[in-house]
């Protein structure tokens, strides 16, 4: 019985310490130290770090084009987070309803996920700028005569459509596999009792996926908020700028503009907003699932 308790301190440090530290390392002392960098003057090169108190938070708060970036990124998730689960789950339903050839069709659509951001950049500017454009001239669709790359309101939408492409697959596999954990009885009661396809959806369905829906939504949340690698390779934030989105504006003011410590700040001021909206939404999502 006395060597109960060496026996558990024994076993926090064989498993729990080196995750700990490497947590410690990884996460909160970089974290701790940017928050240090945004009450420095440093930038990013020189040794000299001179603390100058919140003069960088009220930098940001001035800072137009960080707040210009900051909508154009909200507008940005808030359709990309909507149309990539929605395809998403569309695709999880088709393809656990017995269709041939299901596993294949299953890897296909989860193989651009496995794409590299900046890969997958080139490759939709290639197509864009070249293989869109040719089939536009070639069929006549107006649509596709010029690249979309050039134009404002349609490069918006390509980073949005390269979005979806690339996430879709991997929420799917999760929509997948909350569809493989409905009860098969439930909903076979459900036909014997008249229940419409829509009901069966509406009714039984949608409520027993939300755990499903609450991962999903959190990690498309996420992987849309900090997207740089894709904006960069697609679209450069051109034309005029119209699509630098906000983590490529805190990139170029920490190390192009040699402004660390305002980008530090700005950085700073992305991450609450991440933690809030990601906080908020499992919020209300474990609330429905509580209710469902």
């Amino acid at each position: 019985m006395g060597n109960k308790p060496i026996e558990k301190i024994k076993n926090l440090i064989i498993f729990a310490l080196p995750g700990i530290l490497i947590f410690l390392a990884v996460v909160i002392v970089p974290f701790l130290y940017g928050f240090y960098l945004t009450l420095t003057d440093w930038n990013g090169v020189t040794a000299t770090k001179n603390i100058i108190g919140l003069s960088n938070y009220a930098e940001v708060f001035k800072d137009t084009d960080f707040w210009s970036s900051m909508g154009l990124t909200l507008k940005y998730v808030f359709f990309s987070v909507i149309l990539v689960n929605l395809v998403a789950f569309m695709l999880a339903y088709v393809l656990t309803n017995g269709l041939k050839g299901q596993n294949f069709f299953r890897t296909g659509f989860f193989t651009p996920n496995l794409i590299g951001g900046v890969v997958l950049g080139f490759i939709w500017q290639f197509i864009f700028s070249r293989v869109l454009v040719n089939f536009g001239e070639s069929t006549g669709w107006g649509i596709f005569s010029t690249s979309w790359l050039s134009n404002p309101n349609k490069a918006f939408w390509a980073l949005v459509i390269v979005t979806v492409w690339q996430l879709s697959g991997y929420m799917m596999l999760i929509y997948i596999a909350g569809f493989m954990g409905l009860s098969t009885d439930v909903l076979e009661a459900a036909s014997i009792d008249g229940a419409t396809g829509f009901q069966r959806m509406y009714q039984i369905i949608v409520p027993l996926m939300v755990p499903s829906f609450v991962v999903c939504l959190f990690l498309t949340l996420s992987r849309a908020f900090m997207v740089y690698d894709v904006n960069l390779t697609l679209t450069g934030g051109e034309p005029y700028g119209t699509t630098r989105l906000v983590a490529m504006h805190v990139y170029e003011k920490a190390f192009t503009a040699r402004n660390y410590g305002v980008g530090q700040a700005e950085a700073l001021f992305l991450f609450l907003i991440v933690a809030v909206i990601s906080g908020l939404q499992i919020y209300l999502g474990k609330k429905k699932e509580v209710e469902a």
